[in-house]
């Protein structure tokens, strides 16, 4: 009875052994019982976390009581290897066959098996983490497979066809090209089901050994977003689709921004907005986004606000948004890229203007987020501020003139100036400003009328000019008749003079009914006009 030992294993299973076998290939049993132990009692160890439960210890004992031998196949080599480990059944129990240096024996093979058998092996070793990984089976199983799919993938034919959001590219009107093409992409993503079936922990570890070894990011991402996919289909709970979706943009983050599908990281961040995903994970989502501005469309910018939000859409994201296409500084982004993004955010503006719940502070914060530079003209923020002050009727006349602080009356036409002259939503403030930049405006073009061009210096640059209506005229030097031509061009300057001080008549008139208004709203205050918005 003294030779009995009980193992108890995972509370899975018990398991009577004679303590001298068991011990005689166990190191780690050996050295507990080295100190000794009395033979008249029975002896019990309990193992909470043995790898691969009672299936693997079971198998580890069918060793030991067949004298050191056993049958290692690709379906059993997992349990034998990480047992085998952590019995410390090694060199060091003086025996001449050992299992841990069978299973490494058969690890030297695994060249040789196929992938569906590679494949088995890894999702075994799946169940037996971490001590898979410290027993240094994973990663020799990882190099093999990422060896192989080195071997047999092919990098994207074409760079600009990796970010491309569209499923055909044609690189000429041969079918044989687009066949061609179509091999190309199949060779290249031949793996991306079988792979689906291994658990995000892994994927991690093997997304992490192709970015190492430099494998083409344009198949990489196309692989995550497919596996996300794949695996959101069987995922039985929330919990395990965040940890899905936070390891596939963790892993995104690793590659090249420019091969990754821009209308993919957009479906990506819906899904992501449902699962409440940690902070980390959403800032670099966001900045992935954000970083790529230029290429959003106003379908991409209208996301739902969260829930328990009484606006329409989340404004708050499209400024983070925009705070990540400026982080590397306004000077570091091209003028083309800064005016296109603008563009975009005007048309958002305009489209979250009608809603009753959006606060002025944030209606602001959508104007002023970009550079005045990245603005020609200001010409549709007033159209939106106008409707946006017709929705909010009651927003007092602080707010408003806060509101109305963020446009640039500078970069107004004169139709719009006109039509703002007549808009009793804005406060007098806004009206006496708008007038004051348009006489500035035309003070200058009756400056620049008042000082002809010689035909020996005429350029095609000095023949830009603005007249009321906002018209440009265009004279190319070299295509006309300068004697006749500078006459027609004398006329019409005398005539758009004479039309210019008639609106600064007209100008003046106004300044001064408006300065009559506000004198005759505080009869008694002999202070100036308030101050204008800068």
């Amino acid at each position: 009875m003294g030779d009995i030992l009980e193992v108890d294993v995972n509370g899975e299973e018990s398991f009577f052994l004679n303590k001298r076998i068991i011990c005689s290939y166990s190191g780690r049993l050996s050295k507990l019982f080295s100190k000794g132990a009395k033979e008249s009692r029975n002896l019990k160890v309990i193992f909470h976390d043995f790898p691969g439960g009672s299936e693997s210890f079971e198998l580890m004992a069918r060793f030991c009581y067949s004298n050191g031998t056993v049958e290692i196949n690709f379906s059993n080599i997992s349990l034998l290897h990480c047992a085998a480990h952590f019995m410390e059944m090694d060199n060091s129990v003086g025996k001449t066959h050992n299992l841990l240096e069978q299973t490494e024996k058969s690890l030297d093979e695994v060249r040789y098996w196929t992938m569906s058998e590679l494949l088995v092996v890894l999702n075994r070793c799946q169940d037996l983490l971490p001590n898979a990984g410290s027993s240094g089976i994973l990663e020799r199983l990882l190099d093999s497979l990422v060896g192989r799919l080195a071997l047999t993938s092919e990098p994207s034919p074409c760079p600009s066809t990796s970010s491309s959001d569209t499923s055909v590219v044609r690189f000429s009107s041969d079918s044989r090209s687009t066949e061609s093409l179509k091999n190309s992409i199949s060779r290249a993503t031949w793996w991306f089901e079988d792979l689906s079936v291994l658990n995000p922990d892994l994927i991690e570890m093997v997304v992490n050994l192709m970015v190492s070894q430099k494998f083409d990011h344009a198949t990489v991402s196309r692989f995550l977003f497919f596996y996300q996919k794949s695996k959101f289909v069987c995922a039985p709970t929330s919990h395990k689709k965040r940890k899905i979706i936070e390891i596939v943009i963790n892993m995104l983050y690793l590659l090249d921004q420019s091969s990754i599908s821009f209308k993919s990281l957009f479906g990506l961040l819906r899904v992501a907005l449902n699962l409440n995903i940690g902070k980390s994970c959403r800032n670099r989502l966001e900045n992935m986004i954000g970083s790529r501005m230029d290429q959003a469309t106003l379908d991409n910018l209208l996301v739902p606000s969260p829930p328990g939000s009484n606006y329409l859409y989340d404004v708050n994201l499209i400024l983070r948004f925009l705070k990540s296409f400026l982080s590397g500084g306004i000077h570091q982004v091209p003028l083309t890229r800064l005016q296109k993004v603008a563009s975009l955010i005007d048309v958002y503006i305009a489209e979250v203007a009608p809603d009753p719940c959006l606060k002025p502070s944030k209606f602001v914060a959508l104007i002023v987020a970009l550079p005045d530079s990245a603005r020609d003209s200001h010409d549709e923020i007033y159209h939106a501020m106008d409707m946006y002050l017709q929705v909010h009727g009651v927003l007092s006349a602080e707010e408003k003139i806060k509101v109305c602080c963020s446009l640039n009356y500078d970069k107004l036409s004169s139709e719009v100036c006109i039509h703002l002259a007549q808009n009793t939503k804005f406060p007098s403030k806004s009206v006496i400003q708008a007038l004051l930049s348009q006489k500035s405006k035309l003070k200058s073009i009756l400056h620049d009328t008042n000082q002809p061009k010689s035909p020996s210096n005429f350029k095609e640059s000095d023949c830009k000019m603005k007249d009321d209506d906002s018209e440009q005229i265009l004279l190319y030097a070299g295509k006309l008749n300068v004697i006749s031509e500078n006459e027609r061009l004398r006329a019409h300057l005398q005539g758009m003079q004479w039309r210019v001080m008639e609106l600064e008549k007209v100008c003046e008139k106004m300044q001064t009914q408006m300065t009559k208004i506000m004198k005759s709203r505080s009869p008694t205050s002999t202070r100036s006009l308030p101050r204008l918005c800068s």
